[in-house]
């Protein structure tokens, strides 16, 4: 695939919930995921391979709903990478809080396929 495919592809599997379908199809098996911070219950912001990726997806799917979401992008940068902003509004099972979240992810793509996905939003910082 190309990048532009592929970047595309990402956007639209967001939008219409297919975003497991396409960590296989546009994945590479080593990419790497980096979110802003450590989450609760890892050892590193970093999260290696596929199988990492899913797990970080199953994660979220078993502990948030999404009831809004815009995903808008993506946006271009060179023949390499791009952006896309999330802004979401996220209901948590376990306390049935809705809380909005905005973060921007930047997707690296190498050999067609996404190599690295970096994640910033409010750290509190």
């Amino acid at each position: 695939m190309d990048f532009k495919t592929i970047a595309q592809e990402l956007v639209a599997g967001c939008r219409e919930g297919r975003e497991l379908e396409n960590l296989d199809k546009l994945y590479a098996a080593d990419a790497v995921s980096v979110e802003a911070m450590t989450m609760p219950g890892a050892d590193s912001a970093e999260t290696h391979g596929l199988d990492g990726i899913k797990g970080k997806h199953a994660w979220w799917f078993e502990n948030f709903e999404v009831v809004e979401a815009v995903v808008d992008g993506p946006y271009g940068h060179g023949d390499s990478s791009f952006a896309v902003i999330f802004d979401i509004k996220a209901r948590n099972k376990a306390t049935g809080e809705v809380d909005p979240m905005k973060e921007v992810a930047i997707y690296t793509v190498a050999d067609g396929r996404i190599v690295r996905e970096e994640f910033y939003y409010d750290t509190g910082a």
